[in-house]
């Protein structure tokens, strides 16, 4: 394309004097010498437009600028290609020229992606998306939502980005960019081979490969290679693997693209090494790690990489010094993370990198090691907003003491790490810390999946489902039933203590269904069958970290309350809650008309919780719907009644008024000792890699409440007053939050009603803050 670009433009002479039309030609001649990488040609032109710019004030001067950006691009010199694109956009802004500053973001953005700052290349693509969309520039649209899909990859986060990659292919299918179309399809196949979804993956390799063949795009060629280089190693295939990584590095070669030799290079190491080829791995590795220009990711992988090559060798040592080299490098980039919402998902990125050291610090008997590090993957984001951890994770984690730290929680800690080979359970009491093999993290997930549905469908009754409660006991908790309080009574519950560590899909399962056996040779005394709740006050926290920061010495009754719910519905979609003043009278009569501030009706509205000085409160409750967002987590909600203001035409200013944001709440800190969100699904609809579930309860615990209630599916308006009525009431007679829930959840399981089934108690799941 550029080559007819080129002789298109240089079979008639340069328009003298004439800069308003010299002026674009040399600039785009320029950025097409540019493209085919024939640089001096390219600086020619451009200086030469340049020069005509120092005595005309052409409208195209600004081009010159941005082409000039584009050059130092193709250079690989990041830093003058953004202070380029900076002068661009200041050009563009002081002009009121749209276009150029649209074209001026957007580079901006890819070269924030270029550089590895993965949150800043989609605040720069976003805005040039805005603007792109006022001036109906629709392909200037498409790319910056390739390059935001792009980036919330890189940011470890898949679901969001194949949703927005999908949408861009089908933007470039009716715009008829091919280019674009075969280059969003590769990015699709890396999130199907991630997910080892690899038949998807291959069919998008695939398809943009003979796109890519099909208008001779040498550069889209290489890219769609390498990536089935590695699609190819990962499924066994190394005879794929080794010719699409030759013919990926000959084009490297031809087009003397250094770095993208490194891309190929490192997959034929990692053939070498599934060969036994250990000295020619080895070499392949330490290039790519070493390379002054390589991009942090791959440096990362590289040394994943050797750390596994060395321990296949049994060089222990070296292996260990490899793994922590790469987390090093690992942590040095989610440093660079600015955007707490990004640092959520960025951890995701070096799962298997954690996973493998897991294991091989268990293999390595250094349990203490492997839990230490596990624990330091957990909870990261939450932890630094809290104080706990100082950012800058590449120090690598600080001492641990797992057995203080259940001494200072008051009971026992079941710690879950699920690995892709096998799984783990350490069970930590005051005085002993047990580790306990768990099959493979697969295995494990689907019976959470099927129970958990059968309980939400109210068939937990089933021999299906009652098979799967009772194997997850029988898994996840029987192996460390020594190290378990025993039978514990209602009365007895403050020294039955369990702390759950979740880990994965574990997130989404309320162990207290999990169904415990029947004694053999059963007695009066030894209960048949029954749910875990009936022996254990179960609760959930994200760390040992926060575990070790938890209060401990819980606020016995006393404390005011501020109540929120009984909302206005604001729309169709959340019609008015029926028994909400019920459930709001029956906690309020549990405190003083003194001790307690209550909105309700038009006054319950999202500013009125920020203006109500939430921090002055020791409880805080919730009585509305409620909104998980999966692929924005920070942006669930409280649904809650428009706020009054009005613009002058008399609507409603912002059409979102009535949503309290997870954002938002974490900005208000809080020492309340109990915050509790009766909506539906408010302890997060999607569990991130080390962080957990990620939603209203989360945030509520990044702003500091000691302990969260939340729920992990749609809760009952029917069953949920009486709860609720039963937990003030517990918390009254000075009973800790942990302990309160448990016996209001029992009487539920033991009313004879409907209600007793997990469906309507087991929603409500308690977090411990700090």
């Amino acid at each position: 394309m550029y080559e007819d670009v080129l002789r298109l433009l240089k079979s008639a002479p340069l328009p003298s004097g004439q800069p308003d039309l010299a002026v674009p030609i040399l600039t785009i001649i320029g950025e097409a010498n540019a493209k085919t990488h024939d640089f001096s040609q390219a600086e020619r032109s451009l200086n030469d437009a340049a020069s005509l710019c120092d005595t005309s004030a052409s409208p195209s001067c600004g081009y010159v600028i941005l082409a000039r950006g584009l050059l130092a691009s193709e250079l690989n010199q990041s830093p003058s290609a953004d202070r380029l694109f900076g002068e661009t956009l200041t050009f563009a802004r002081s002009r009121k020229e749209p276009l150029l500053e649209t074209y001026a973001l957007l580079n901006l953005g890819y070269e924030s992606l270029e550089e590895g700052r993965f949150d800043e290349a989609i605040d720069r693509s976003d805005a040039a998306y805005r603007i792109a969309s006022a001036l109906g520039a629709r392909r200037i649209e498409l790319i910056t939502q390739l390059n935001v899909a792009w980036a919330y990859y890189k940011l470890g986060d898949s679901e969001k980005a194949l949703e927005l990659a999908a949408k861009s292919v089908q933007l470039a299918a009716q715009l008829g960019d091919v280019r674009d179309q075969e280059n969003e399809l590769t990015n699709i196949g890396y999130i199907y081979m991630d997910e080892r979804r690899f038949d998807l993956a291959a069919q998008s390799f695939q398809q943009a490969l003979g796109l890519a063949r099909g208008i001779n795009a040498k550069e889209d060629i290489y890219n769609a290679l390498r990536v089935m280089a590695r699609l190819a190693l990962q499924t066994g295939d190394l005879a794929d693997a080794s010719q699409y990584a030759r013919q990926a590095l000959d084009i490297a070669r031809q087009d003397g693209n250094h770095l993208d030799e490194l891309y190929p290079t490192l997959v034929q190491g990692q053939i070498a090494a599934r060969r036994g080829s250990t000295g020619e791995a080895e070499t392949a590795f330490h290039q790519v790690e070493t390379d002054k220009d390589c991009p942090v990711f791959l440096k990362w992988e590289a040394e994943h990489s050797l750390a596994r090559l060395y321990e296949d060798e049994q060089h222990r040592d070296a292996a260990d010094h490899e793994y922590q080299t790469a987390l090093a490098a690992f942590e040095g980039a989610r440093d660079d993370v600015r955007h707490e919402d990004s640092q959520i998902s960025f951890l995701t990125n070096a799962r298997r990198i954690y996973d493998d050291y897991v294991q091989f610090l268990v293999v390595s008997k250094k349990p203490g090691e492997a839990l230490r590090w596990a624990d330091f993957s957990r909870a990261r984001t939450l932890s630094e907003g809290l104080g706990l951890l100082p950012k800058g994770g590449s120090v690598g984690p600080p001492p641990l003491d797992a057995q203080q730290i259940a001494r200072h929680a008051g009971g026992t800690i079941l710690f879950y790490w699920l690995g892709e080979e096998q799984s783990y359970l350490w069970a930590i009491t005051p005085q002993k810390v047990g580790l306990f093999q768990l099959p493979p993290a697969a295995e494990i997930k689907t019976r959470v999946e099927r129970y958990r549905k059968a309980i939400i469908e109210q068939r937990e009754s089933t021999s299906t489902a009652s098979d799967d409660g009772a194997a997850l006991y029988r898994i996840l908790v029987e192996p460390a039933k020594d190290l378990l309080p025993k039978n514990i009574s209602s009365k007895d519950a403050e020294n039955g203590k369990i702390f759950i560590v979740p880990d994965g899909t574990l997130n989404s399962l309320n162990f207290e269904t999990l169904l415990v056996p029947s004694s053999r040779g059963e007695t009066k005394d030894e209960p048949k069958q029954h749910y875990w709740i009936e022996d254990a006050t179960i609760s959930s926290a994200g760390s040992l970290r926060i575990l070790q920061a938890s209060n401990a010495a819980n606020r016995k009754g006393a404390g005011n309350l501020l109540l929120f719910g009984d909302a206005i519905a604001p729309n169709d979609n959340f019609p008015p809650l029926p028994k909400a003043a019920i459930e709001m009278e029956s906690i309020q009569k549990h405190f003083p008309p003194g001790e307690q501030q209550v909105f309700r009706r038009d006054r319950a509205s999202p500013p009125s919780y920020l203006a109500s000085k939430p921090e002055r409160f020791s409880y805080i409750h919730f009585v509305a719907h409620g909104t998980a967002s999966r692929l924005s987590p920070l942006d669930s909600a409280i649904v809650l009644s428009r706020a009054l203001s009005k613009d002058s035409a008399g609507a409603n200013a912002d059409e979102d008024s009535y949503k309290l944001y997870a954002r938002d709440i974490i900005r208000y800190p809080l020492r309340a000792e109990l915050v509790t969100i009766s909506t539906c699904r408010s302890a997060g609809e999607r569990a991130y890699s080390g962080e957990g579930l990620v939603g209203l309860s989360w945030a509520f615990v990044r702003a500091g409440a000691h302990h969260v209630i939340g729920a992990l599916w749609d809760v009952s308006d029917s069953s949920t007053p009486q709860l609720m009525d039963e937990l003030y009431s517990e918390l009254k007679k000075g009973e800790p939050p942990d302990v309160a829930l448990r016996n209001a959840k029992l009487t539920l399981l033991r009313s004879g009603s409907s209600f007793r089934k997990p469906f309507f108690w087991a929603p409500f799941q308690l977090y411990t803050g700090s």
